[in-house]
Protein backbone atom coordinates (compact mmCIF):
# COMPACT_ATOMS: atom_id res chain seq x y z
CA UNK A 1 0.00 0.00 0.00
CA UNK A 2 1.10 3.52 -0.50
CA UNK A 3 -0.25 6.89 0.40
CA UNK A 4 -1.21 9.11 -2.46
CA UNK A 5 -1.66 12.73 -1.55
CA UNK A 6 -3.55 14.74 -4.09
CA UNK A 7 -2.94 18.35 -3.19
CA UNK A 8 -4.76 21.05 -5.10
CA UNK A 9 -3.75 24.63 -4.52
CA UNK A 10 -5.65 27.62 -5.84
CA UNK A 11 -5.28 31.23 -4.82
CA UNK A 12 -8.17 33.66 -4.68
CA UNK A 13 -7.34 37.29 -3.95
CA UNK A 14 -9.70 40.15 -3.30
CA UNK A 15 -7.54 42.20 -5.68
CA UNK A 16 -8.86 42.33 -9.22
CA UNK A 17 -5.44 43.00 -10.75
CA UNK A 18 -3.97 39.67 -11.84
CA UNK A 19 -0.35 40.86 -11.98
CA UNK A 20 -0.52 42.06 -8.36
CA UNK A 21 -1.15 38.61 -6.95
CA UNK A 22 1.53 37.11 -4.68
CA UNK A 23 3.37 34.18 -6.25
CA UNK A 24 5.07 31.31 -4.47
CA UNK A 25 8.79 31.37 -5.18
CA UNK A 26 9.37 28.99 -8.07
CA UNK A 27 5.75 29.06 -9.15
CA UNK A 28 2.82 26.68 -8.80
CA UNK A 29 4.88 23.57 -9.41
CA UNK A 30 7.28 24.50 -6.62
CA UNK A 31 4.36 25.16 -4.28
CA UNK A 32 2.84 21.75 -5.01
CA UNK A 33 6.22 20.06 -4.57
CA UNK A 34 6.89 21.90 -1.29
CA UNK A 35 3.53 20.92 0.19
CA UNK A 36 3.76 17.31 -1.02
CA UNK A 37 7.21 16.81 0.51
CA UNK A 38 6.33 18.40 3.85
CA UNK A 39 2.79 17.18 4.45
CA UNK A 40 2.31 14.47 7.08
CA UNK A 41 -1.08 12.79 6.71
CA UNK A 42 -2.59 12.55 10.20
CA UNK A 43 -2.99 9.09 11.69
CA UNK A 44 -6.66 9.27 12.66
CA UNK A 45 -7.88 10.53 9.29
CA UNK A 46 -5.68 8.06 7.44
CA UNK A 47 -6.85 5.12 9.53
CA UNK A 48 -10.51 6.13 9.14
CA UNK A 49 -10.45 7.12 5.46
CA UNK A 50 -11.20 10.76 6.20
CA UNK A 51 -10.51 12.84 3.10
CA UNK A 52 -11.60 16.11 1.61
CA UNK A 53 -10.69 19.74 1.11
CA UNK A 54 -9.78 22.17 3.87
CA UNK A 55 -9.90 25.85 2.95
CA UNK A 56 -7.24 27.92 4.70
CA UNK A 57 -7.44 31.71 4.70
CA UNK A 58 -4.41 33.89 5.35
CA UNK A 59 -2.79 37.24 4.59
CA UNK A 60 0.72 38.12 3.46
CA UNK A 61 2.78 41.09 4.55
CA UNK A 62 5.30 42.88 2.33
CA UNK A 63 7.99 40.34 3.23
CA UNK A 64 5.83 37.42 2.15
CA UNK A 65 5.23 36.27 5.70
CA UNK A 66 1.86 34.82 6.67
CA UNK A 67 -0.41 36.31 9.32
CA UNK A 68 -4.03 35.83 10.37
CA UNK A 69 -3.98 32.22 9.17
CA UNK A 70 -7.17 30.30 9.92
CA UNK A 71 -9.39 27.52 8.62
CA UNK A 72 -12.12 29.07 6.52
CA UNK A 73 -13.93 25.80 5.94
CA UNK A 74 -12.93 22.41 7.27
CA UNK A 75 -14.10 19.34 9.15
CA UNK A 76 -13.17 20.10 12.74
CA UNK A 77 -10.74 17.17 12.80
CA UNK A 78 -7.00 16.61 12.45
CA UNK A 79 -7.07 17.44 8.73
CA UNK A 80 -7.77 21.06 9.66
CA UNK A 81 -4.72 21.25 11.90
CA UNK A 82 -2.47 19.70 9.25
CA UNK A 83 -3.74 22.11 6.58
CA UNK A 84 -3.01 25.07 8.87
CA UNK A 85 0.45 23.78 9.63
CA UNK A 86 1.40 23.13 6.02
CA UNK A 87 0.20 26.54 4.84
CA UNK A 88 2.12 28.13 7.73
CA UNK A 89 5.31 26.47 6.51
CA UNK A 90 5.11 28.50 3.30
CA UNK A 91 5.63 31.76 5.21
CA UNK A 92 8.48 33.83 3.77
CA UNK A 93 8.41 31.87 0.53
CA UNK A 94 6.13 34.23 -1.38
CA UNK A 95 7.08 36.97 -3.84
CA UNK A 96 4.98 40.05 -3.13
CA UNK A 97 4.36 42.60 -5.90
CA UNK A 98 4.66 46.25 -4.95
CA UNK A 99 0.96 46.88 -5.46
CA UNK A 100 -0.29 43.99 -3.35
CA UNK A 101 -2.88 44.85 -0.71
CA UNK A 102 -1.55 43.19 2.46
CA UNK A 103 -5.04 43.27 3.99
CA UNK A 104 -6.41 41.07 1.20
CA UNK A 105 -7.20 37.49 2.18
CA UNK A 106 -5.85 34.55 0.24
CA UNK A 107 -7.68 31.21 0.31
CA UNK A 108 -5.72 28.04 -0.27
CA UNK A 109 -7.81 24.86 -0.68
CA UNK A 110 -5.78 21.86 0.50
CA UNK A 111 -7.28 18.59 -0.70
CA UNK A 112 -6.36 15.34 1.06
CA UNK A 113 -6.91 12.11 -0.86
CA UNK A 114 -6.05 8.54 0.12
CA UNK A 115 -5.47 5.85 -2.48
CA UNK A 116 -5.09 2.08 -2.03
CA UNK A 117 -6.45 2.22 1.52
CA UNK A 118 -9.76 0.56 0.54
CA UNK A 119 -11.50 3.82 1.37
CA UNK A 120 -14.07 3.22 -1.35
CA UNK A 121 -15.64 0.67 1.00
CA UNK A 122 -16.45 3.38 3.56
CA UNK A 123 -20.02 4.68 3.43
CA UNK A 124 -21.08 8.23 4.21
CA UNK A 125 -22.50 7.01 7.51
CA UNK A 126 -19.14 5.40 8.35
CA UNK A 127 -17.37 8.68 7.64
CA UNK A 128 -19.80 10.71 9.76
CA UNK A 129 -19.43 8.20 12.60
CA UNK A 130 -15.63 8.48 12.41
CA UNK A 131 -15.83 12.28 12.61
CA UNK A 132 -18.13 12.07 15.65
CA UNK A 133 -15.80 9.51 17.25
CA UNK A 134 -12.88 11.88 16.71
CA UNK A 135 -14.54 14.55 18.85
CA UNK A 136 -15.43 12.03 21.57
CA UNK A 137 -11.84 10.79 21.48
CA UNK A 138 -10.57 14.33 22.08
CA UNK A 139 -12.53 14.53 25.32
CA UNK A 140 -11.09 11.23 26.54
CA UNK A 141 -7.60 12.29 25.53
CA UNK A 142 -7.97 15.50 27.53
CA UNK A 143 -8.84 13.40 30.59
CA UNK A 144 -5.53 11.57 30.17
CA UNK A 145 -3.66 14.84 29.71
CA UNK A 146 -5.23 16.30 32.85
CA UNK A 147 -4.27 13.25 34.91
CA UNK A 148 -0.61 13.32 33.90
CA UNK A 149 -0.43 17.11 34.26
CA UNK A 150 -1.59 16.68 37.86
CA UNK A 151 0.80 13.78 38.39
CA UNK A 152 3.70 15.93 37.21
CA UNK A 153 2.61 18.62 39.66
CA UNK A 154 2.36 16.06 42.48
CA UNK A 155 -1.35 16.59 43.04
CA UNK A 156 -2.90 13.49 41.50
CA UNK A 157 -4.95 10.64 42.91
CA UNK A 158 -2.95 7.37 42.55
CA UNK A 159 -6.18 5.37 42.66
CA UNK A 160 -7.20 6.87 39.32
CA UNK A 161 -4.13 5.66 37.42
CA UNK A 162 -5.46 2.18 36.68
CA UNK A 163 -8.46 3.71 34.94
CA UNK A 164 -6.22 6.06 32.97
CA UNK A 165 -4.01 3.18 31.84
CA UNK A 166 -7.10 1.29 30.68
CA UNK A 167 -8.26 4.38 28.79
CA UNK A 168 -4.87 4.71 27.10
CA UNK A 169 -5.08 1.08 26.00
CA UNK A 170 -8.60 1.63 24.68
CA UNK A 171 -7.50 4.61 22.59
CA UNK A 172 -4.38 2.91 21.31
CA UNK A 173 -1.92 5.18 23.09
CA UNK A 174 0.69 2.45 23.39
CA UNK A 175 4.45 2.34 22.86
CA UNK A 176 4.00 1.99 19.10
CA UNK A 177 1.89 5.15 19.03
CA UNK A 178 4.47 6.99 21.17
CA UNK A 179 7.23 5.89 18.78
CA UNK A 180 5.33 7.19 15.74
CA UNK A 181 4.71 10.52 17.45
CA UNK A 182 8.39 10.91 18.33
CA UNK A 183 9.44 10.15 14.74
CA UNK A 184 6.83 12.61 13.48
CA UNK A 185 8.21 15.30 15.78
CA UNK A 186 11.75 14.62 14.59
CA UNK A 187 10.63 14.87 10.97
CA UNK A 188 9.03 18.23 11.72
CA UNK A 189 12.29 19.43 13.27
CA UNK A 190 14.07 18.62 10.01
CA UNK A 191 11.43 20.67 8.21
CA UNK A 192 12.22 23.61 10.48
CA UNK A 193 8.83 23.45 12.19
CA UNK A 194 9.96 23.55 15.82
CA UNK A 195 6.60 24.73 17.15
CA UNK A 196 4.65 21.79 15.76
CA UNK A 197 7.41 19.33 16.67
CA UNK A 198 7.29 20.54 20.27
CA UNK A 199 3.52 20.03 20.28
CA UNK A 200 4.14 16.37 19.44
CA UNK A 201 6.84 16.04 22.10
CA UNK A 202 4.59 17.58 24.74
CA UNK A 203 1.75 15.22 23.76
CA UNK A 204 4.10 12.31 24.43
CA UNK A 205 4.88 13.80 27.85
CA UNK A 206 1.21 14.40 28.62
CA UNK A 207 0.46 10.77 27.78
CA UNK A 208 2.67 9.78 30.69
CA UNK A 209 5.86 8.94 28.79
CA UNK A 210 9.30 10.39 29.49
CA UNK A 211 10.66 9.45 26.06
CA UNK A 212 10.35 12.99 24.74
CA UNK A 213 12.07 14.64 27.72
CA UNK A 214 15.41 15.08 25.95
CA UNK A 215 13.78 16.55 22.84
CA UNK A 216 11.80 19.00 24.99
CA UNK A 217 14.93 20.11 26.86
CA UNK A 218 16.86 20.60 23.65
CA UNK A 219 14.26 22.16 21.36
CA UNK A 220 11.25 23.42 23.33
CA UNK A 221 11.09 26.45 25.57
Amino acid sequence: MFLNLLLIFMIRLTSSVADEQPVFKGGQRSLTSFISSNLIYPDYSRDNCLQGTVYVSFKLNKLGRIYECEVKKGYGIDLDKVALRIVGLTTGKWMIPAGHDTTASIVLPVTFTLKDFKCEQRSKDDINAAISAYHARQGLTNAIFNFYDKKAAGSYAPSEEAGILALKAQLGYNEKFIGRLLKQGQRKLKQGDVESACEDFHIVRRLGSDKSAEFIREHCK
